[in-house]
């Protein structure tokens, strides 16, 4: 949209410096620390609330570790949580264990089952002690406004009517589906999943305890979490297989879902119907190009995870301590050149690539195996065994799974 386009409806305007499209764990944190700076922000949420059926909630490490540097960590750690630290699993009817944060020699080595819309209302209410910052819920992003081939803000709709959003800098934090990506233009690099994922609540027992995160049978696989009163599960299926799952119907799905993990059959009455069932399809993709001038992309916006390793969340508030600490001095005297802007993708892109890369190692080796068809035994795989069998190799993955590539501290500025 060309500001000033005599076609376009008025709109009511506002002028900030930076506007934050999305409030995901990489708008809420860029949001609180360019609120901490003293940066006018605002940040857009479509949604009245941030509940969602499918958010990630396995909050690592390198997360903690940022909360800490922000002086929040003992506020958030007593919101309701769950802590682990060995990832555990049986594949083939053989135990493995996949990772050990016991290991590392980290403030917070654990990683921290919290649903992600606590995390974000968190985020929320922590910010509202800054004047600067501005959340506006229920307000989405239909359009940019351009100036040429700048990018000079949003274009949104609001409860109330159309809004006109006018920043120095916009930053998309939209997700995987990113409006803002694709009014851009953006080219996306699709990498590719062989799977989807059922997402789904079963009922659980004070007594039930059970220590394992991932079950593989030949032609299924199963993570659960413990999250205290329930269990949260995710019931991988080879990609595009969901109708081919509802064909056979729900009790074909809860029957193999049992006969894997038997601890669940108290609860699995939890299930009703497929709408308590969701889907998530999964991608894994990245943008060639995070920036134009007056835009940057970061988080899923940027680059889209798989839920191999549940890094998504963390990759994002990495994206945001780092969008922060690069370019909050700079948005003092207004948007950063987009040279300036490109500094964000040089500094995040090796962890993105490496952290992509590491899941499409397990993708082909362990879920592409588990999700053949047959009735073959499945054989663990060779790193599988050596990993199990050597802890040092547990606390290296424990270490690229909780703390990452190049991890972020932050830096950026606090106006007092």
């Amino acid at each position: 949209m060309d500001a000033g386009n005599p076609g376009q409806a008025k709109a009511h305007t506002m002028k900030v410096r930076c506007c934050v499209v999305g409030g995901g764990p990489a708008g809420m944190m860029l949001g609180y620390l360019l609120g901490r700076a003293g940066i006018d922000v605002v940040v857009l949420e479509k949604h009245a609330d941030f509940f969602r059926d499918f958010r990630g909630d396995t909050v690592h490490p390198s997360t903690l570790q940022v909360m800490d540097e922000l002086g929040l960590i003992d506020g958030f750690l007593k919101l309701p949580h769950q802590q682990l630290q060995k990832l555990e699993g049986m594949f083939g009817g053989t135990s493995v264990r996949i990772a050990d944060l016991s290991r590392l020699h980290i403030k917070y080595p654990f990683i921290a089952l919290m649903p992600q819309w606590d995390f974000l209302n968190f985020l929320r209410d922590s910010g509202k002690r800054f004047p600067s910052l501005q959340v506006l819920m229920s307000t989405e992003a239909t359009d940019l406004i351009r100036r040429g081939d700048t990018i000079t803000g949003v274009r949104a709709k609001t409860p109330d009517g159309t809004i006109d959003i006018e920043a120095d800098l916009t930053i998309a934090c939209d997700g995987r589906h990113s409006t803002v990506r694709a009014c851009a233009g953006f080219e996306v690099e699709e990498i590719g999943a062989p799977m989807d994922v059922l997402w789904f609540r079963v009922g659980r027992r004070p007594d039930e305890t059970e220590n394992l995160f991932a079950r593989v049978e030949p032609g299924k696989m199963l993570v659960t979490f413990d999250r205290g009163d329930y269990w949260q599960c995710a019931y991988v299926i080879a990609k595009g297989q969901y109708d081919a799952v509802k064909a056979r119907g729900l009790p074909a799905l809860l029957d193999d879902v049992v006969r894997i993990a038997p601890i669940l059959k108290s609860g699995i009455a939890k299930v009703k119907s497929f709408d308590d069932v969701k889907l998530l399809t999964v991608a894994i993709n990245r943008l060639t190009r995070w920036t134009r001038p007056g835009l940057l992309c970061i988080g899923d916006a940027a680059h889209a995870m798989s839920p191999v390793g549940g890094v998504g969340v963390n990759l994002a508030v990495q994206d945001a301590v780092a969008t922060a600490n690069i370019l909050a001095a700079k948005l003092v005297q207004g948007c950063p050149s987009e040279d300036e802007l490109d500094a964000v993708r040089r500094r995040r892109e090796l962890p993105v690539r490496v952290t992509q890369r590491m899941q499409v190692v397990a993708q082909n080796n362990i879920i592409t195996v588990a999700l053949k068809s047959g009735d073959q035994p499945l054989k663990v795989p060779l790193a599988m065994r050596l990993v199990t069998a050597l802890p040092w190799l547990q606390g290296l993955l424990a270490r690229l799974v909780g703390v990452g590539v190049r991890p972020e501290h932050v830096h950026s500025p606090a106006r007092s």
